[in-house]
């Protein structure tokens, strides 16, 4: 099986095409929410966007990344979606390996200016604030050799960016698959 990281910046449909694949396109399947790893410190968190919050960062990233292998390694397609940009990359890399599983990262990154809008008008989200979604995104701006893994989701349905979801995994084991043969 594999793990399938669904990121962006917020606003950008992570959790809503990461909920189609994981509950009706990939079967078995599990799908993890990073926002909930978060959530689970009750003492001491630090919001993730802060520049304090690097520690903490890296140990809720260790932690969904080996829940994912484990996922993964257990016989379940498992779909991360959060902010997972390429500098964290390494901890789910590492895990996939030391489970035996696959491994795809997909960026979507609609247009700045829909990513703002969309971010902004989350009623039940906790991050609406403009300047801080505009920083996360400036984040994804240029993701230099992980620019493969990107799509522009911003003329697209969430069906249909799922579907592209799909096939961009599709891609990435084509060119593992060549790789080990």
């Amino acid at each position: 099986m594999e793990i399938i990281l669904v990121s962006g910046p917020s606003g950008s449909g992570k959790t809503t095409v990461a909920r189609i694949l994981a509950e009706s396109m990939l079967s078995p399947s599990v799908h993890l929410h990073t926002d909930d790893f978060y959530a689970a410190i009750k003492q001491g968190a630090v919001a993730p966007y802060l520049p304090g919050a690097h520690a903490q960062n890296e140990t809720v990233t260790g932690v969904t990344a080996r829940a994912a292998a484990g996922y993964a390694a257990g016989g379940y397609h498992t779909v991360v979606d959060g902010v997972i940009g390429p500098w964290f990359l390494e901890a789910y890399e590492e895990a996939a390996k030391a489970a035996g599983v696959g491994l795809t990262y997909v960026v979507l990154r609609p247009d700045r200016q829909t990513a703002l809008d969309r971010g902004t008008s989350r009623s039940q989200h906790p991050l609406t604030d403009r300047e801080v979604l505009g920083q996360i995104y400036d984040g994804f701006a240029d993701l230099g050799p992980h620019e493969d893994n990107v799509l522009d989701s911003t003329g697209l349905t969430a069906e249909e960016t799922a579907e592209a979801v799909l096939g961009l995994r599709r891609d990435v084991m084509a060119g593992r698959d060549a790789e080990s043969g």
